[in-house]
């Protein structure tokens, strides 16, 4: 039983004051007739007498009374103790308001929350093919387009980007850690070797280092003075420098623009056998998977994957805003191209059809008591006094037909009683 101090009162339904007044006149027609009937009784006894169509009469109005009297006992200890009288067995809807929702409860759950029941509901509402059309109807992709632009948008407010940030940076290392290094690099070994992308890295490297060492001869001339003994004239050490500064960009060169140098082969072949050490050898793939823990512990790097989240962001606002943006295009794209495919293609409805009957049958089978919980929790939380009146709102006015019949069967079967004995 639900604490009464916590009940709550059951708010009004449209319809209340309507079902009320109907309410009101079929009382008061069951109450005429019951009235009538002690009338006529009241009569007989006065002014009749045992002769004629008198005790006919008065043994049919006083079966009617008796009639009336018990089945408006009978509807009235539904809802409350008749004439306040707190009679055993009365009030039963006051009295077994948890009960009554709880085997209502019982009742939805057995009757109507079955796969039995629902599937073929579900399965005539062609929900996948409705939302197709839904999804299909005249500027329908663009408009949920915008309203995803606009759900974006709103989000940002509420996103904490700290946090965010912080998440993904956890969560980019953690899954950079668990990928193992040394497949990935030997994949990308091979693939740069079979498209000869290393000779190519190779010739910028090398004419790269032509123009550094070009830009910085004078810092390198003056090391090398630096470092020559102080009886060599600076002429000679001028002389010599000046020759293997040549000798050195010279043999950059030929090696930057002779794609059969020795060098390069040699450079082809180390990578080659590095890819290979790196799927065979233990120990060349535990090296590198030492420098990749060593280089993602580095500050710098954790703090870059940690600034992953700002430019993502701001990228992902500013396409979901733009109507001309490649994101909203592909939205719009996506979403007509799936309602077209859910309106048309009769083996997808089948599939979600499957789908959502597979849904209906978990949810039903491991959740239905609570779906109906839900209904035992709130009548038990009703207030039982206005759970009554409600409950008697709703059906009051047809049970008063049962005051209504008993007062004219009653009457009836009194008539039908007296004849007999006479006749006996």
């Amino acid at each position: 039983m639900a604490d009464q101090s916590s009940a709550l009162l059951i708010p009004s339904a449209a319809g209340d004051a309507a079902r009320g007044s109907a309410l009101t006149r079929m009382k008061l027609v069951a109450t005429g007739a019951l009235v009538l009937a002690a009338v006529v009784f009241v009569l007989c006894k006065v002014i009749g007498d045992d002769h004629g169509a008198w005790p006919f009469v008065q043994a049919a109005s006083e079966a009617a009374m008796v009639g009336g009297l018990a089945d408006w006992f009978a509807v009235t200890a539904l809802f409350r103790h008749p004439l306040g009288v707190p009679i055993p067995h009365t009030a039963i809807i006051p009295r077994k308001k948890d009960q009554i929702g709880e085997s209502l409860g019982d009742f939805v759950q057995q009757n109507f929350l079955t796969p039995e029941v629902v599937g073929p509901r579900l399965q005539a509402a062609e929900i996948p093919r409705r939302i197709g059309e839904w999804l299909c109807a005249p500027d329908r992709p663009e408009q949920l387009a915008a309203e995803f632009g606009v759900a974006v948008a709103g989000a940002n407010t509420v996103l904490a980007d700290d946090d965010i940030r912080e998440s993904i940076g956890r969560f980019a290392d953690a899954q950079l850690r668990r990928l193992p290094a040394a497949p990935v690099v030997a994949k990308v070994l091979d693939l740069a070797v079979e498209g000869d992308q290393h000779q190519v890295l190779l010739s910028e490297g090398l004419k790269s280092l032509m123009r550094f060492l070009e830009d910085n001869r004078d810092l390198f001339r003056q090391r090398v003075a630096e470092e020559s003994p102080e009886w060599v004239p600076s002429w000679v050490d001028g002389k010599v420098f000046n020759r293997l500064f040549a000798s050195v960009q010279n043999f950059l060169a030929d090696v930057a623009g002779d794609p059969d140098h020795a060098l390069r082969k040699q450079f082809d072949q180390r990578l080659r056998d590095y890819a290979e050490a790196l799927r065979t050898d233990p120990h060349a793939s535990d090296r590198l998977e030492q420098w990749k823990s060593e280089l993602l512990d580095h500050p710098a790097v954790r703090n870059a994957l940690m600034s992953l989240w700002t430019p993502l962001k701001r990228a992902v606002l500013e396409a979901a805003v733009d109507p001309d943006s490649e994101l909203r295009r592909v939205g719009v794209s996506v979403i007509r191209q799936t309602g077209s495919a859910l309106s048309t293609d009769a083996d997808l409805q089948a599939k979600c059809d499957r789908w959502l009957l597979g849904v209906m049958r978990h949810v039903l089978t491991h959740y239905a008591g609570e779906l109906t919980g839900v209904i035992t929790h709130t009548v038990s939380r009703w207030d039982a006094e206005s759970t009554s009146k409600r409950l008697e709102l709703q059906v009051g006015r047809d049970l008063q037909f049962i005051r209504i019949n008993g007062t004219v069967v009653g009457s009836l079967v009194g008539l039908v009683i007296y004849s007999l004995s006479r006749l006996l």
